[in-house]
């Protein structure tokens, strides 16, 4: 069994305000992203990549906007995005924390 503390894994600034740490086997990937500069007006530019998605919102609320439709969720909630469909969020609140699963690894996020 691998274990991860938050207090003891380096967390990666993504952004202002925007960071996040990760942990991995070899075929899945969780991440968990703390974004603190909310509310935000609008949501971010849209993002797609070749992995499969899946999102977990453990705190705050947001807008997520997948392909072509969008949706308010809240603690609790969760949302897939299949690969290499366009999507994105808007923080509705000051603090916003998303634990988000893919696979393949992505590559990009490991050093």
């Amino acid at each position: 069994m691998g274990v991860i503390k938050q207090q003891e894994v380096g967390r990666e600034p993504i952004a202002d305000k925007r960071e996040r740490y990760l942990g991995h086997t070899d075929n899945l990937m969780m991440v968990v992203i703390d974004f603190n500069d909310g509310p935000t007006e609008e949501a971010d530019p849209p993002h797609w990549h070749p992995h499969e998605q899946m999102s977990y919102v453990a705190a705050g609320e947001i807008v997520v906007h997948i392909g072509d439709k969008q949706e308010r969720l809240g603690p609790g909630d969760m949302f897939t995005v299949p690969p290499d469909v366009p999507h994105t969020v808007q923080l509705l609140t000051e603090h916003v924390r998303l634990v988000d699963c893919f696979t393949p690894l992505r590559e990009d996020f490991l050093k």
